[in-house]
């Protein structure tokens, strides 16, 4: 353990963050943005660690990373780009999908590079890459808070990291060979007991100081996709994507009960209302079983549902809906125009469906979910208005 950083026996995940956090800081190796406090800490020498990883193996022979937006793993997008290497940075917080994808402008210069690789050149050069994607990702980089030279990893508590290796490999995109690479100051690498990691925490195969490169030849397997019944409602509603995998889980047969959920609940199948068997390319406009008819409701509020694919029916849709709590009065259904129209029974009911359902992914594609153009009172759409 670096002698710097002092632990007490038994010391906690919460315990061994503050004392890293507050040694940064203390001994003025701590850099921009601080304080470094409930954060992944940049570092005074990230750019010289994040450099080393130009000599391993693993790296040169990637042709597509996932890099984490943090300050101290600039130098590993950086290297990335200049390499030529497919460069994927999970969105912010996982609020609008999973990956953006770095797409420097044509002949960029090393200047622009380097722009690309900071948070602000994520903001302005990335492009979105939904579920239906087909990420393949090689090597994956993570910042952290702590690491032991065995590979066992902390972060700064709120789980992403975690979440976001678990989520690809749901998605296929990962595979337990897949190598995991973090960057930290020596400070940071401490002595971490077994016993405080859980079976999501996600484990280390290479170690980038600014001063050595450890291999950790760690053999507790990583997490091998998502724990469910350690995922709660409230998460599912911060990370939109995270309720498309769970329904596409859910259909291949998955145990998907939440962690505030009854299994019951979680994992019945549902009966197919009486609509449930009509085909991709029929239209109609029916109400529907999925919500009962308020009395005196007020305004109905219509939701427009774009990008359908020509082999989804509507019994499919039907169980989404269910599936992520967003069951309306009633369907208009138009699947030769790969679009279908939800009734609900005022505005805020609506725009909590739209939120509720942004980002689902059906048969591939990524629905466009949003309020409809043009409303009317009483249940009925003005249909052909929306393009």
């Amino acid at each position: 353990m670096q002698e710097g950083v002092r632990l007490r026996a038994g010391a906690s995940k919460g315990d061994i963050r503050e004392k890293v956090w507050d040694y940064l800081e203390a001994s003025g190796l701590a850099e921009f943005p601080r304080p470094v406090h409930h954060r992944i800490p940049n570092f005074k020498g990230s750019h010289q660690a994040c450099c080393s990883i130009k000599e391993l193996d693993v790296f040169n022979r990637a042709s597509e990373i996932k890099v984490d937006p943090d300050k101290p793993l600039e130098g590993v997008r950086l290297a990335a780009l200049q390499a030529r290497k497919t460069l994927l940075v999970p969105t912010p917080r996982l609020r609008s999908g999973l990956f953006n994808k770095i797409v420097p402008p044509p002949g960029a210069t090393k200047e622009t590079l380097r722009i690309c690789a900071t948070s602000q050149g994520i903001k302005e050069y990335s492009v979105p890459v939904g579920l239906d994607g087909k990420a393949r990702v090689d090597l994956v980089v993570v910042g952290s808070v702590a690491v032991s030279e065995k590979g066992w990893r902390i972060g700064k508590g709120e789980g992403y990291a975690d979440m976001e290796y678990a989520m690809m490999v749901s998605m296929g995109a990962v595979t337990e060979d897949t190598p995991v690479i973090t960057i930290v100051h020596d400070c940071q690498v401490v002595d971490i007991a077994e016993e405080l990691l859980g079976d999501h925490d996600l484990t280390i195969d290479y170690i980038l100081t600014p001063t050595r490169t450890i291999k950790t030849n760690c053999k507790r397997p990583k997490p091998h996709g998502i724990l469910w019944h350690k995922v709660s409602y409230e998460m599912l509603g911060k990370i939109p994507i995270l309720k498309s995998l769970r329904y596409k889980e859910k259909q291949a047969g998955k145990d998907v009960t939440l962690q505030d959920e009854q299994p019951d609940l979680a994992n019945a199948s549902k009966p197919q209302a009486s609509m449930g068997s009509a085909q991709a390319g029929q239209q109609y406009v029916e109400s529907d079983s999925l919500s009962p008819r308020l009395e005196g409701s007020g305004t109905i509020t219509t939701v427009y549902v774009g990008n359908i694919p020509p082999n989804l029916r509507v019994s499919e849709l039907k169980c989404a809906l269910r599936e992520f709590r967003a069951a309306p009065l009633r369907v208009s259904w138009q699947g030769a125009q790969h679009r279908a129209f939800l009734d609900y029974k005022d505005k805020a009911t609506a725009e909590s469906a739209v939120s509720s359902l942004k980002g689902l992914s059906l048969g591939g594609n990524t629905l466009r979910v949003e309020l409809a153009k043009n409303q009317r009172n009483k249940g009925q759409v003005e249909i052909n208005s929306q393009t």
